[in-house]
């Protein structure tokens, strides 16, 4: 009853951050200084033709009508609008492209984990010793690349010199996919790890130091089982909370990294309404992701209480 409760409660509190999310989205359009009518149809256009388009996307009628219009649409119809140039529902122009940028994000994550886990633990069982200060130091060194110079050495090494792995798009066979989101999701891990290292790192450090690590070696519990079983359990509630954070960073920075790598998802999407003015398909992607952060919120947060039951306590 009390996972229940927790789960209504978290359920409710993401309703009133959906609704803002709405509400800014719809903004985004209208704090472009100018009429959005004029900039999409260019300097050419006549008078009758900006006025017929502002009819069309209505923007004639009051702010407070086409707030209303929108958040309508949005819950109860999953209508975002239609594209300006292919005319095209938004909503389904987003979905033939969210699969692959989403399985890029699963990807990132994995890899991200599977960096972090293992180097945050040889530092943290090595306090001071060599293999700590290489894992605080070099981590830290390659979160100050740029995420697309990191991208582009990869190919280089990997794709080019090596051959192993595909350097762009995701193929049409049914391995390609896969194989051609492990240089991307690595860029996107390697700028993700160096935190979530130290975080684990210092979290792992204090529980090792804790009473009950002591009762449990001097009870003579396998080293592992208390490693694996209790310690990192114990030290991965703030990690995994800042590991969150940093997903929701990862969508938005995932639309750049697929540019690097010419995959066509959200952000070839994006990047090509920016250019071609498609306002409403903009404001779609833009939507979208914003959903989607606020959905990895929710089950950051139902982790987390999995991890530490206190958390669900009224």
């Amino acid at each position: 009853m009390g996972a229940m409760r927790w789960a209504g409660r978290s359920l409710v509190a993401a309703v009133p951050v959906a609704i803002g999310v709405v509400v800014c989205v719809f903004f985004l359009l209208r704090l472009v200084p100018g009429d959005p009518a004029s900039m999409i149809l260019g300097d050419q256009a006549t008078a009758a033709s900006i006025e017929a388009l502002r009819e069309r996307l209505g923007l004639n009628l009051p702010v407070g009508s086409q707030l209303w219009n929108y958040l309508v649409g949005v819950f109860t119809r999953g209508d975002i609008g239609r594209s300006l140039v292919t005319d095209q529902p938004v909503l389904g122009l987003i979905a033939s492209r969210a699969g692959v940028t989403a399985l890029l994000v699963v990807v990132s994550v994995v890899f991200t984990v599977a960096i972090t886990v293992p180097l945050a633990l040889l530092a943290a069982t090595h306090k001071d010793g060599p293999f700590d200060h290489l894992v605080r130091i070099v981590p830290t060194v390659g979160m100050a690349m740029p995420a697309f110079w990191v991208g582009l050495i990869l190919i280089l090494v990997f794709g080019v010199n090596l051959r192993w792995l595909p350097v762009g798009g995701i193929g049409t066979s049914p391995g390609d996919p896969l194989r051609s989101l492990v240089l991307p999701g690595l860029t996107v891990a390697f700028g993700l790890s160096p935190p979530l290292i130290r975080s684990l790192r210092e979290q792992l450090l204090e529980v090792l130091e804790a009473d009950f690590v002591v009762t449990l070696r001097a009870a003579r519990v396998p080293w592992s089982r208390i490693l694996w079983g209790h310690v990192l359990r114990n030290a991965a509630v703030p990690a995994t909370s800042l590991l969150g954070v940093s997903v929701a960073y990862l969508i938005g920075g995932t639309l750049v990294i697929e540019r690097v790598f010419a995959i066509n998802g959200l952000g070839a999407l994006l990047f090509s309404a920016i250019s071609s003015r498609d306002f409403p398909v903009v404001q779609g992607v833009a939507l979208v992701c914003a959903f989607a952060v606020v959905l990895v919120s929710l089950a950051v947060d139902a982790l987390v209480a999995l991890l530490d039951p206190r958390i669900r306590l009224p």
